[in-house]
């Protein structure tokens, strides 16, 4: 067997049931208090039930809650950036007992998963707000979702009894256990993981391919779930993926997986968040560069790269591997950094997500030091149908 980095905290979290104890849970859920709970929050449950959110086993209680808030550690001392919590209205808490069992279902009933309630509390949200987005302003998006949440949260593990059918690109989502099977398989040591929920242009592929000069495989994971009024459609996304794989990079060397998590818009802490969950996929690097899970001009463009200071060399445990922009330097004839390109920015092609799709939807010819015609053709193709 290869070695394999540990996943945080040393175990991959299982809270999905199966066979008869899954049966059991179908059956006595219809009995049980019941909690609606949103897509973003299934999203929750499907990370913590397979694992990637390990070592959480449920929703956090107040401790590790405030631990959180105030340390980026849980209440061990583990390093973890985010909360992870259930929200409910006060009217619906007065309903539950500590130390009992609530239904958690989606909107058309069925059972995902049952909560063993531990704990109930009240929060401060703009307390929240200022700790992990850095901002009380209620035009982010990250502070509108918290304060749409309703104030009281529920703390305690959960068993995932139903996870969350997906009816499309079956073959790219791979659970943390099944993706480190293909990365032992492959007889990867060292992955990379790319974060993206954008075409990859040539700045991108750039990087990735940098990184893959000192690592085994490539993790090219997007974050899928929710595409925004601007984005483009997941089957768009996901041919732009499967065609820059299929003819720029080497088969045995790059692996498409789609990450289940909702988008936090929590700015640098969502970087050690995606740091944290991509090791319990296996992963040995990630790759951070310039405007990291960004939201519009709410963090300056390094400090994605820059809370990583905050965590000891061993304490993280997965290496992020820091690029700045890329370009292409038609004097260099090539993609080039800063750190390697001595020439001015007139010979430069400089390039991100949102220029690409403003030339696209404008019909400018988008050159090729920009993007792959390949990946050009997709995009264009799906415009002109829309």
């Amino acid at each position: 067997m290869h070695f394999q980095i540990a996943p945080h905290g040393g175990e991959l979290v299982n809270r999905v049931v199966r066979g008869k104890e899954r049966e059991f849970w179908n059956d006595k859920a219809h009995s049980l208090p019941a909690v609606t709970v949103d897509e973003r929050t299934i999203t929750d449950i499907e990370m913590i039930g397979t694992g990637a959110m390990s070592p959480l086993e449920g929703f956090m209680c107040r401790d590790d809650y405030n631990h959180v808030l105030e340390f980026m550690r849980l209440k061990s001392g583990l390093p973890w950036s985010l909360p992870v919590v259930l929200g409910v209205t006060a009217d619906e808490a007065d309903d539950f007992d500590t130390d009992s069992q609530i239904a958690l279902k989606d909107a058309r009933g069925t059972v995902i998963a049952v909560l063993y309630l531990h704990e109930k509390f009240t929060v401060d949200k703009e307390r929240e707000a200022a700790k992990v987005f850095q901002t009380t302003d209620p035009a982010h998006p990250g502070v509108q979702l918290l304060m749409q949440r309703p104030n009281v949260l529920l703390g305690g593990d959960i068993d995932v009894v139903n996870l969350p059918i997906h009816d499309t690109y079956g073959e790219y989502r791979l659970t943390p256990l099944e993706t480190r099977h293909a990365f032992e398989q492959r007889s990867w040591r060292r992955i990379v993981s790319f974060h993206t929920r954008n075409p990859i242009h040539r700045a991108h592929e750039y990087i990735q391919k940098c990184a893959l000069e000192v690592c085994d495989g490539l993790l090219i994971h997007p974050l899928i779930s929710e595409c925004q009024s601007e984005d483009l459609p997941m089957d768009v996304l996901m041919r732009c993926y499967e065609t820059l794989v299929d003819e720029y990079f080497p088969q045995e060397r790059a692996l498409l997986n789609i990450f289940p998590g909702a988008r936090r818009y929590a700015g640098q802490r969502e970087a050690v968040f995606h740091a944290i969950t991509r090791k319990n996929y296996g992963c040995t690097h990630i790759i951070v560069g310039r405007n990291h899970a960004d939201v519009g001009s709410y963090y300056g463009a390094y400090d994605a790269q820059d809370i990583f200071k905050e965590f000891g060399p061993r304490e993280l445990d997965i290496t992020p591997l820091f690029f700045e922009d890329a370009v292409y330097c038609r004097r260099c004839m090539g993609m080039m950094t800063n750190k390697t390109c001595p020439h001015s920015a007139d010979h430069h092609v400089t390039m991100g997500g949102t220029r690409l799709r403003e030339m696209l939807q404008g019909g400018e010819d988008v050159p090729p030091e920009f993007a792959r015609p390949e990946i050009v053709k997709v995009i264009r193709e799906a415009l002109q149908r829309a």
